[in-house]
């Protein structure tokens, strides 16, 4: 694992974006990627952070037997929205473990690492529970993203597509859908093994995307598309700090998975570079870890922490946060190594006192124990 401060160098815009062969990449990212050469990883030794935080309470478990997990999305009175990506299935999970089904969403055609991905809860929802959700998913020909009203009595319904031509594969779906501070809807996709989809503006995929609720560019977006920024392998995972940077986790192929502090046109360096190195105009990441450490997936900011779920390195990771737009990360530390297997998804829970993990062991690479798929609490106050 390292750590690198944040580059000063400003990014190349998406439209400087280079032809590349389209080539497949690995079988898979989750299991560590495969088969192609890899960029350096960045300076070694970092220094050693001080004041860390150790969650003051062990995980406990809200809810288990589910199957696969993919996203958690919390709903205004502390509930969440919990998404299965091969049944499609939308469970509405309590603090106290109970769970209801809300529904399935239309559409969902599982295979490989695609299916029922990210959820999201519109920031508009209020106290009734009554506003819309939105889900990111793979269907029949593409990835979407689709629009669900929800009522806490009825459920799911009236679902309409704000967006779709996200390219698809078996594996590099990304999925990971967040709403920003600004109040604009983001979602990271995957290059769909086509490593000339992350630098190409005319394509969806190895992106960033910002758009209003309703599927349009947002105002301000480079180049006046949905596209927010390239160059990107496999992103996973979306948060933002609370100076409002956005931090994106990133599968690498054979050496280096990342984090990133993403730059608004930014050419975030795939397939050029894996891991750091990537010279004038690409943006380094701020963290590597070796594909073994991590394989991140769901991320989010807590007590002034950026914490990250690691399929294949079965842990948690702190990267705790400086507040330094030049060197906005000290050395990340490792959680429940082997504890509980593959992680998938992590979320805050309102107010910021808890996180909520999903375990991924029935996802086709995991060992599932009794109990799997579940929910873990992990308290950050005492």
């Amino acid at each position: 694992m390292r750590r690198h401060a944040r580059p000063r160098a400003a990014a190349a815009l998406l439209g400087a974006a280079l032809l590349l062969p389209a080539c497949s990449g690995g079988a898979g990212e989750e299991a560590g990627g495969g088969g192609g050469a890899a960029g350096p990883g960045g300076p070694a030794e970092p220094p050693q952070a001080t004041g860390r935080l150790v969650p003051p309470g062990e995980p406990e478990t809200v809810a288990d037997g589910l199957e696969t997990p993919w996203s958690i999305a919390f709903l205004p009175d502390g509930s969440a929205l919990v998404g299965e990506r091969d049944t499609a299935r939308v469970l509405r999970v309590f603090p106290d473990g109970g769970t209801e089904d809300v529904g399935e969403v239309d559409g969902v055609a599982p295979s490989g690492e695609g299916g029922l991905l990210g959820l999201a809860v519109s920031p508009e929802m209020g106290e009734d529970l009554e506003g819309a959700v939105f889900a990111y998913f793979t269907s029949g020909s593409d990835n979407r993203i689709v629009r669900m009203d929800f009522d806490p009595d009825r459920g799911l319904g009236g679902q309409e597509t704000v967006l779709d031509g996200i390219p698809s594969a078996s594996f590099h779906n990304g999925g990971r859908i967040a709403f920003g501070p600004d109040g604009h809807l983001y979602a990271g996709t995957g290059d769909a093994g086509d490593t000339g989809n992350a630098r190409d503006p005319d394509s969806l995929g190895g992106k960033i995307l910002r758009m209003t609720p309703d599927g349009d560019p947002a105002p301000g977006n480079p180049g006046g598309t949905v596209v927010y920024s390239g160059g990107h392998r496999n992103v996973q995972g979306l948060a933002w700090d609370e100076d409002g940077a956005l931090l994106a986790t990133e599968f690498g192929q054979d050496t280096w998975d990342e984090v990133n502090v993403i730059e608004p046109g930014g050419d975030h360096g795939w397939p050029e570079t894996e891991g750091t190195g990537g010279g004038e105009g690409a943006v380094d990441p701020v963290v590597t870890w070796t594909t073994d450490e991590a394989s991140p997936s769901g991320a989010a900011v807590a007590q002034g922490s950026l914490w990250v779920a690691a399929l294949r390195g079965e842990r948690l990771w702190r990267v705790p946060l400086t507040g330094d737009p030049d060197d906005p990360v000290a050395e990340p530390e490792v959680l429940y190594q082997g504890e509980y297997g593959r992680l998938r998804a992590v979320a805050a829970a309102p107010g910021g006192s808890e996180l909520w993990i999903t375990t991924s062991n029935r996802d086709g690479r995991g060992d599932p124990r009794d109990g799997d798929d579940r929910i873990l609490r992990v308290p950050l106050r005492g």
